[in-house]
């Protein structure tokens, strides 16, 4: 049989905005309309998951979906950084923050360096290959930039050379033990 795992980046929050570490806020109001608006155009699934953060809990709800808390969804540790804005970081640290961008085994913030949250990933993406249904997990852009980097079969520096906007969705399939990349794109375009 064939797992089908959908991933969806959760809605725009202030953070995302400004683009500063997130730190568990809510929605911005346009993402909630968005999301409203594509409301019933998703395929059915057989279980709905959801991050433990406001913002995706927020976002499956304005589509729907009663869904399940996975702890195993939850953002990448951003450590001391969390609620700072990445321009104020670079100013105060910037050899940490270089350091990040350039080293996915990094972790200067004293939070989860990339290559960390994509073993993490990687863990839980190996349990869903036993759901074999359609299932969809709303959670955060790195996590869903880390499930592609496992399906790809990629090293953990192809993490930066993935964009993930609010409200992307990566399908995957999964089958002989392996998970493959079906489609990346924005959520109204992949429904």
């Amino acid at each position: 049989m064939t797992a089908r795992l959908d991933l969806l980046a959760h809605g725009a929050s202030a953070a995302t905005r400004a683009a500063r570490f997130p730190d568990d806020e809510t929605l911005e109001a346009s993402a909630l309309g968005a999301l409203e608006a594509l409301r019933g155009r998703l395929r059915p699934y057989a279980q709905v998951l959801t991050s433990p953060a406001r913002a995706a809990r927020e976002t499956a709800a304005a589509m729907g979906f009663n869904a399940e808390v996975e702890m195993a969804l939850r953002d990448c540790d951003y450590g001391r950084w969390r609620g700072l804005a990445s321009k104020d970081v670079a100013e105060r640290e910037p050899d940490g923050f270089a350091a990040w961008l350039g080293d996915p085994e990094s972790a200067p913030h004293g939070g989860e360096s990339f290559a960390a949250l994509i073993e993490r990933v990687e863990i839980w993406l190996k349990l869903a290959l036993a759901r074999e249904s359609a299932t969809l997990a709303v959670t955060h852009a790195a996590l869903v930039r880390a499930a592609i980097v496992n399906a790809l079969g990629a090293g953990s520096s192809a993490f930066a050379r993935i964009d993930v906007a609010p409200l992307s969705l990566a399908r995957l399939s999964g089958h002989a033990g392996r998970w493959n990349l079906v489609a990346l794109g924005p959520l109204g375009g992949l429904s």
